[in-house]
């Protein structure tokens, strides 16, 4: 089957380009300059999951808030007498992931102009509004949207406020992205249709089963959307 005429809710981080490899990478330097001496990564990432879930309420997303979150987990389990300059080098660690240069999926730019030419694009993301702004900026991608979006959080309540101010069709709308917490599972809930991109290094808390039921597609790579759309 083949849709034409839709409004498309696209995804940026881990949808469009690579993103929470980097978050990996630096909670691996925050776990070498932390060495605790028992706690393994997984019991020390376990700590900073706590942290971030309470705090994601009060600060939401993106690399600085994340500085914060390990600062916190940071005086929270080390063993040796902190120093001024510890906090520093916590956030400097969180500054480099938005200092790397934006990594685009294979083929996401072709499929973009492919997609924008028969349909209404809307990139729909979440996180820190300036931090978003920027990599959607230094990607090149925003030409082909009609609308850029940040929201705070993606849950029910956020999908029909956007489909209420983009005055969409809500039944030819899609969510279309990576994670099942915020892209697949509320985008659904609220009415929308959903397509479900896996990338293999999808943040675990954004991780939950995925509802097999009318109106959600899966595919295997980005570019697969040109087959339905």
């Amino acid at each position: 089957m083949r849709f034409t005429g839709q409004h498309l809710l696209i995804d940026a981080d881990d949808t469009l380009w690579e993103n929470n490899i980097y978050f990996e990478r630096a909670f691996h330097r925050f776990c070498d300059f932390l060495a605790h001496s028992s706690l393994t990564r997984e019991q020390v990432r376990t700590a900073l999951d706590e942290i971030e879930l309470v705090n994601i309420r009060l600060h939401g997303y993106g690399a600085a808030n994340f500085g914060r979150n390990m600062v916190e987990c940071y005086h929270h389990l080390v063993e040796r007498e902190i120093q001024s300059e510890d906090a520093e080098f916590i956030t400097g660690i969180a500054r480099e992931i938005m200092a790397h240069p934006l990594e685009i999926i294979d083929q996401v730019p072709e499929t973009l102009a492919y997609l924008a030419g028969r349909h209404d694009l809307l990139l729909v993301t979440k996180g820190n509004e300036e931090e978003q702004r920027n990599k959607v900026e230094a990607s090149g991608l925003g030409i082909y949207f009609r609308e850029i979006v940040v929201l705070r959080e993606k849950d029910v309540s956020s999908y029909g406020r956007v489909v209420r101010e983009q005055t969409l069709s809500i039944e030819r709308s899609w969510m279309i992205g990576n994670s099942p917490k915020s892209d697949i599972n509320p985008a659904l809930a609220a009415g929308l249709q959903a397509v479900y991109v896996p990338h293999p290094r999808t943040w675990h808390l954004e991780k939950e089963p995925v509802p097999d039921q009318p109106g959600l597609l899966q595919v295997e790579d980005f570019c697969r959307l040109r087959d339905y759309f």
